[in-house]
């Protein structure tokens, strides 16, 4: 009975503290939320002051920037009005002064009317004048007018011929002076400062050998060895009673450098025969390939020209191994390079333009291949391919004069080139043309009417015209030489310059007896 009593007050004390404790807790609760609610109300009051402090610092910028803008459009609004203030005050001022103009062009032209008539009128008066004196003249001297007139035109045309030969002949005396002087100054002034020495080649090689028992071996059983390298230089080799020395002949100056450089190594290493002749041949070639790349670039590195295409570079050092009449066609464009630059220092002109044109001016003579055109086009051509620049393209297509001339160093590159090809020693001329050409010059002078004798002297730099006394007057034999000069210029090719020189005199003969 006490067990189940205490059983029961113990459930009822744990459902009296259960619903204290639940109670107390929810009071609790109820108490912890308030306060959030409150904190969150907090905060959001903070969080709305700041977005309207923010949204109003946004209205005041938005304000300000507003507010400028107008001003700024308001003042290029006032600028405007300005400027087009000003111009209609200018307009203004225009229309005046065109009325006051028109003002006086009216009145110009009112006197100018008034003129015309008054000219008019004097012109009736001497036409009648001047046909009452044309009449009393053709009255007198018993002519017509146009008689008179035809007589007079030729006298005048007469004179006038004499008078124009004479200024012409004292013109081209004073000019001729003073040309050749200056010329002669600029010229020596550039060869003096161009030392370039004189290269002058020919057609064979001569490779020396120690001993004749070397000519055996080179030529081989049955001549084997000679006709090996024969066709793998493309070189004819002479082996003839020739003491000590085998003639390597050949127009090619590459070929007979590769034949002389071939031989004296097979000469030097003992062993000759056609294999080993074909790898030495192969292995010069190489090499003189190279040693051409690196002539090249040494001569654009002394001349001071730059950025050269490496085709270009190539084509100049092929040059060591051409020749122009026998004269080494390296050393000839590197002595127009100089001549060139040192001229158009002196005349004001571009100096590096023009020592790359002299450079590049008969880089056509050594393409790989030999196209059907002059060297001056090919070299041109060649020159517009790699992008050289227009002047020295034109340089070197006009300085044999097969484009025209468009700059200022073109003329220059072709007086450089004929000096240095006309210098004494620097060429061999084949005899047969020079004799051609003498008998050219003088075939040349006897066309002329009143022509009785021509000689070629001083080998061919001077032209000796004579002519009859009875044909020719002093101002004929004037007008013969200057004719005769242009004629050669424009028909005749020849190194330097021609002097053109007629004679006429007359003799008086008498015997005593």
């Amino acid at each position: 009975m006490n067990i189940l009593i205490c059983a029961i007050i113990a459930v009822v004390s744990l459902g009296l503290g259960g619903l204290i404790a639940s109670t107390i807790l929810r009071k609790a609760i109820v108490k912890k939320s308030q306060h959030i609610l409150k904190e969150a109300t907090s905060e959001a009051e903070v969080v709305k002051k700041e977005k309207m402090l923010q949204a109003k610092e946004k209205y005041l910028q938005l304000k300000a920037e507003h507010e400028k803008f107008v001003f700024e459009k308001n003042q290029e609004i006032n600028t405007a009005e300005s400027k087009l203030r000003q111009k209609e005050q200018a307009f203004s001022q225009r229309m005046e002064d065109y009325q006051r103009k028109q003002k006086e062009l009216n009145q110009l032209q009112e006197n100018l009317s008034n003129q015309i008539e008054i000219v008019a009128r004097k012109q009736n008066e001497l036409e009648k004048s001047y046909k009452q004196q044309l009449e009393k003249l053709e009255s007198i001297s018993g002519l017509s007018a146009h008689e008179a007139k035809a007589e007079l035109v030729e006298t005048l045309k007469l004179e006038a011929q004499a008078d124009a030969q004479i200024f012409i002949k004292d013109m081209m005396d004073e000019a001729k002076i003073t040309a050749h002087n200056e010329a002669r100054k600029l010229v020596i002034h550039s060869l003096q400062r161009t030392a370039t020495e004189v290269a002058i080649e020919n057609s064979v090689s001569v490779f020396p050998i120690e001993n004749d028992e070397v000519k055996g071996r080179i030529i081989g059983r049955e001549g084997r060895n000679i006709r090996a390298l024969e066709a793998a230089t493309g070189i004819e080799i002479i082996v003839d009673d020739t003491p000590e020395a085998i003639i390597l002949s050949g127009f090619d100056p590459v070929r007979r450098e590769i034949a002389r450089l071939s031989l004296h190594k097979l000469v030097t290493d003992g062993r000759i025969h056609p294999a080993r002749i074909e790898e030495v041949v192969a292995k010069v070639k190489k090499q003189i390939d190279q040693e051409i790349i690196e002539v090249g670039k040494r001569t654009a590195i002394d001349l001071g020209i730059h950025n050269l295409h490496h085709e270009l570079i190539r084509l100049i050092g092929k040059m060591k191994y051409r020749s122009s009449y026998g004269q080494n066609l390296l050393q000839h464009s590197k002595e127009v390079a100089n001549l060139a630059a040192t001229m158009a220092s002196e005349l004001g002109l571009n100096p590096k333009l023009a020592k790359r044109a002299g450079l590049l001016h008969d880089i056509g003579k050594v393409p790989d291949n030999e196209p059907d055109l002059p060297h001056a086009m090919l070299g041109m051509k060649l020159a517009e391919k790699f992008k050289e620049h227009p002047e020295v393209v034109n340089a070197i297509g006009s300085h044999h004069d097969e484009v025209e001339m468009t700059s200022l160093i073109s003329p220059i590159i072709q007086v450089c080139d004929a000096i240095s090809g006309a210098r004494p020693g620097a060429r061999r001329e084949v005899v047969e043309s020079y004799i051609k050409r003498l008998n050219d010059l003088e075939e040349l002078a006897l066309s002329y009417p009143g022509v009785v004798k021509t000689y070629a002297i001083q080998a061919g730099r001077e032209l000796r015209v004579i002519v009859g006394s009875d044909k020719v007057s002093d101002k004929d034999a004037e007008q013969i030489s200057y004719d005769l000069s242009k004629k050669i210029q424009t028909e005749m090719t020849y190194p330097g310059q021609i002097k053109i020189t007629v004679i006429r005199e007359t003799r008086a003969v008498a015997y005593a007896k």
